[in-house]
């Protein structure tokens, strides 16, 4: 699959799965939505004009009490339904990742589209064009605690079936929303008894549900629009390379330009194929771009990263590992992320959205699942995944951390703790950017799994040591 179709292929595929899919839900579903309805209602005035993104068949925003009404779906079977269900509002077929209208609305409500959007980034930043200064962003997910209820709920034929999702928890709608752009002013788990059960259901979910937080199946969440101006700046792109001959021309073709001008640095690392002719090769047929080669003085990512930094002119820095498991296209979301001022230091993060399904052995998601729970604990800051080899970070902090680099010693060979041990220390703020991640097309992974996981658990224990225990 060409990597750049990644969101048009996730939507046909959800786009085909709700085109067969029925336009009348169980009565347990219809009981589900009438209680979100019901909490929908509480923060939504009746005066007010509301846009749903992924409506469906429009059996919630039927539910919802505002003086105008419209809805998106990407499936024109489910919005024919949705105008008979609501003849009163208007519907569009659309991609909330590529909304385009041109009305604003004073609320706009995503009611788990963000479990099942192929990039929920783009898609709430999408929503920043029909909104107002004072509109709100209402919006709900449900618990990943809830799928072995929901797959029996299935089962039992009490729930339809459904297409994949993305395991989104609060901390990743906190970081989605503010690499949206969007500042979040409550967030509320709601509903222990997803049915309207008589008495139960009032009881359950009106006093016992504020207590027992972590149980519920559902949490809701209300935003605002944060400014969003941001400058340009110069990029420099740090490629360390080895053994990876057939992914170099993929990296220049596939890295876009990014704010104020691109330069794409290639550190070759002790190649045992043809990697360092190739780039020498990618670089004179590439005279549109500005490329700079070179070759590592020393051994491993971490010195690789360093002398591509050392030769870097541009104001933020940006690591991509030249196997392209992280799409080169993804590039734009760290920008942002920097440019905008959301973060001194973005972070790739693999762990949020489906990967493919060789891109990561089992014990290899395991112990970064688990790394990121240490790091976390660590650093004092959320950081689910440790090991993405995309780390971007601005010029003038890269060489605070540089500068600072004695207080830790030069102890990891990857360059990933480097950085995010010595951005901990000067205190800068760290951000996850959840991007796809991807099977490798060329060559074979650099990385042997139980030596390099013991020298890593070495290195966390250093690092307790000196972040923690001090």
């Amino acid at each position: 699959m060409n990597p750049v179709n990644i969101l048009d292929a996730h939507l046909d595929h959800t786009r085909r799965f709700f085109e067969a899919a029925p336009t009348t839900s169980s009565w347990a579903a219809r009981s589900y939505r009438a209680l979100l309805a019901h909490y929908y209602n509480l923060s939504i005035p009746p005066n007010t004009s509301v846009l749903e993104i992924g409506c469906g068949a429009g059996e919630l925003l039927a539910l919802i009490r505002a003086r105008r009404k419209a809805g998106i779906d990407l499936s024109a079977h489910q919005i024919e339904a949705a105008r008979a269900r609501v003849p009163e509002a208007e519907f569009h077929v659309q991609a909330g990742a590529k909304l385009v209208l041109s009305g604003k609305y004073d609320y706009i409500i995503v009611s788990e589209t963000l479990n099942f959007a192929g990039d929920a980034q783009q898609l709430l930043e999408r929503i920043h064009s029909v909104c107002h200064a004072d509109s709100r962003l209402v919006f709900n997910y449900y618990s990943a605690l809830w799928r072995p209820v929901l797959q029996a709920a299935r089962w039992l034929g009490l729930r339809g079936p459904q297409p994949q999702s993305s395991w989104i928890n609060t901390a990743d709608i906190r970081n989605f929303l503010s690499l949206a752009g969007w500042q979040l002013l409550a967030i509320q788990p709601r509903i222990l008894v997803p049915v309207q059960v008589p008495l139960l259901a009032a009881l359950c979910n009106r006093w016992i549900a504020p207590l027992s937080t972590w149980f519920c199946i559902t949490t809701f969440g209300v935003a605002r629009r944060a400014p969003m101006a941001p400058p340009a700046r110069t990029v420099s792109v740090v490629i360390p390379a080895r053994n990876e001959a057939g992914n170099i021309e993929a990296a220049v073709l596939r890295t876009p330009e990014l704010g104020a001008g691109t330069e794409i640095i290639f550190v070759e690392g002790n190649s045992t194929d043809h990697t360092w002719a190739e780039i020498q090769r990618v670089a004179a047929a590439h005279p549109e771009r500005r490329i700079k080669i070179m070759q590592q003085p020393g051994r491993g990512k971490g010195d690789a990263v360093r002398t591509g930094f050392a030769a870097a002119t541009g104001d933020i820095l940006m690591i991509l590992d030249a196997d392209l498991t992280m799409p080169p296209e993804e590039l734009p979301k760290f920008y942002e992320v920097l440019a905008r001022g959301q973060a001194d230091f973005a972070n790739g993060c693999r762990l949020v959205y489906p990967m493919d399904e060789e891109a990561m052995q089992f014990l290899n998601l395991c112990a970064n699942r688990a790394f990121g729970i240490i790091f976390t604990w660590l650093l004092g800051q959320p950081v689910k995944d440790t090991l993405c080899g995309t780390k971007v970070l601005t010029r003038a902090h890269y060489e605070e951390i540089a500068a600072n680099r004695g207080y830790f010693g030069d102890f990891d060979p990857f360059g990933d703790f480097d950085l995010l041990f010595g951005a901990a220390k000067l205190n800068l703020r760290i951000v996850d950017v959840p991007i796809r991640y991807k099977e490798r097309t060329y060559g074979t992974t650099n990385i042997q799994r139980w030596k390099h996981g013991w020298l890593l658990l070495r290195m966390v224990l250093f690092a307790a040591r000196k972040l923690k225990f001090v």
